[in-house]
């Protein structure tokens, strides 16, 4: 059993779900992203930084972290989190759907 912590762009949630579900029926404890309820509300500044500084905790706990990079697209903040994550020495995996 590991902790796994997803992540990716928001307009790949769709996969993001199916694949933690998939993970977790291998028996493992996966951690997504906060998905906005409200998907016409935008969110402040400082709630996107809250949310960023949340999800790089979630990394925190992780023994690994899951690369959803569909049509290999992998924006400026899951770089980020690579780069976290890589600085952790945590395992990277990647799901490259299309």
């Amino acid at each position: 059993m590991k902790i796994i912590t997803l992540c990716g762009s928001m307009k790949y949630k769709k996969e993001m779900m199916e694949l933690a579900i998939e993970l977790q029926l291998k028996g493992n404890i996966v951690l997504t992203p906060a998905y906005p309820v409200d998907e016409n509300k935008n969110y402040s500044l400082d709630e996107m930084e809250m949310l960023s500084k949340v999800h790089k905790e979630k990394i925190n706990l992780s023994d690994t972290i899951f690369v959803v990079n569909v049509n290999n697209y992998i924006g400026k903040s899951t770089k980020s989190e690579i780069e976290y994550a890589q600085s952790l020495n945590k395992e990277i995996m990647y799901y490259e759907g299309e």
